[in-house]
């Protein structure tokens, strides 16, 4: 239990202590960012015009955007992504809208870039068996609740979302 504490400790304050990106190509020119990654990063950066244009036309799923609203106080989120991800171009900027529209506080929120191998810094991809991405993993009083992989189940990753809210 406290390994898992110190973990997650680590992991919310690192991206003000440590604040560690590496940046490279792909061979397709894909920028990709691996480390902590800020939303500012995403919406500010012209590599990453994917960003705006697919939360473009998205209305998040009501139930969800319910359940986060009434949460934000009380989770965490922590995501992993790959910047040169289509799966990641297309879910991310989505759940930015659904967070921003909840009042989910960017605190709130880690956002782990990995490579194509799905490996980030400080082995934090390993640590939480990342396999696919994008990857939201929900955390309530230190400990993990449920994730949505890439679309989730359902195949609507707010869904997804929200029933993992909904659980007590």
């Amino acid at each position: 239990m406290k390994q898992i504490l110190f973990i997650l400790l680590a992991i919310f304050s690192a991206p003000v202590v440590f604040a560690q990106t590496e940046v490279s190509h792909d061979g397709s020119g894909n920028k990709v960012l691996k480390g902590f990654i800020t939303k500012q990063e995403l919406a500010s950066d012209t590599a990453f015009a994917w960003f705006a244009q697919n939360q473009q036309g998205y209305t998040p799923d009501q139930s969800a955007l319910q359940l986060l609203r009434t949460n934000r106080d009380s989770v965490n989120i922590l995501a992993f992504g790959g910047t040169w991800c289509g799966d990641t171009k297309y879910i991310l900027p989505k759940f930015y809208l659904l967070a921003d529209a909840a009042g989910l506080s960017q605190d709130r929120i880690t956002l782990l870039g990995v490579d194509h191998n799905k490996k980030t810094i400080q082995h934090l991809s390993e640590t939480f068996g990342i396999t696919n991405v994008p990857t939201f993993i929900v955390m309530k009083n230190g400990k993990e609740v449920g994730r949505v992989v890439e679309y989730g189940h359902t195949g609507l990753f707010d869904k997804d979302l929200a029933e993992i809210l909904s659980k007590k």
